[in-house]
């Protein structure tokens, strides 16, 4: 078992490095190979304010749940529903000003590199953070303070976000059809897929079957991004 130090006070800290690596970071990639999306980029105010109100509605709607089911009562916010709700107000705006093109393509990397980062100060928050894992036996499990092994999920998801991120650099290097032109949607299921497997290793309360609410959504944002990128290649997109 492997003690972890920790300070509630930690997401904090990351946060601010999680945020502002992504802002340097998806500012350097956008440089790199993503000039065409920058060219189209919607900058009209209503795209702007349907993201921000769809991320910051999913993201306390999703993270104040499970609280609220455990009878804590306490508010809190989910980088899942925020990305899910982003997607939902997007995608309303976009249907509504008859926007067909993808327009996701500037936040893969900075999303990516706010979860690698970011999850850390998930984990050094400890058990005040309420994302710990289920008690394990493996040697890799974590203490988080309470003297229980518990797994690291915050560790497998900043791994396995890590190892999406180098895939898709290395798809835009080859100027791949993927990354260059789904890379958002191919996100959305990296992110879905990985974090609908993680939930089970979390205490969360289950809303149907042995699934919690960010089961749900984690399948909901794996199966929008198959969707839309078989929609766009029958489109020729």
């Amino acid at each position: 078992m492997i003690v972890i130090p920790t300070d509630a006070d930690a997401h904090r800290l990351f946060d601010f490095i999680a945020w502002g690596s992504a802002f340097a970071g998806g500012w350097a990639v956008s440089r790199w190979r993503l000039s065409e999306a920058r060219a189209s980029f919607p900058r009209e105010n209503g795209y702007v304010i349907a993201l921000g109100l769809g991320a910051i509605l999913g993201a306390y709607l999703a993270g104040s749940l499970p609280s609220l089911m455990q009878g804590v009562g306490s508010l809190s916010h989910s980088v899942a529903g925020a990305l899910a709700g982003a997607i939902f107000g997007v995608e309303l705006y976009k249907g509504a000003r008859g926007i067909r093109q993808s327009t996701g393509a500037l936040f893969v990397a900075p999303f990516g590199i706010g979860i690698i980062i970011g999850r850390w100060g998930c984990l050094f928050a400890g058990l005040a953070d309420g994302t710990y894992g289920t008690p394990t036996n493996l040697p890799w499990g974590v203490d988080l303070g309470d003297g229980i092994a518990r797994h690291p999920v915050e560790i497998y998801e900043s791994l396995t976000m890590l190892l999406f991120l180098i895939a898709y650099l290395h798809g835009l290097a080859g100027r791949r059809v993927w990354a260059m032109k789904y890379g958002f949607y191919a996100m959305a299921i990296a992110y879905g897929a990985q974090r609908f497997l993680w939930e089970f290793l979390k205490p969360y309360p289950t809303i149907a079957g042995p699934f919690n609410i960010f089961h749900l959504i984690s399948l909901g944002l794996v199966v929008y991004g198959c969707v839309w990128i078989a929609r766009a290649g029958r489109q020729g997109g």
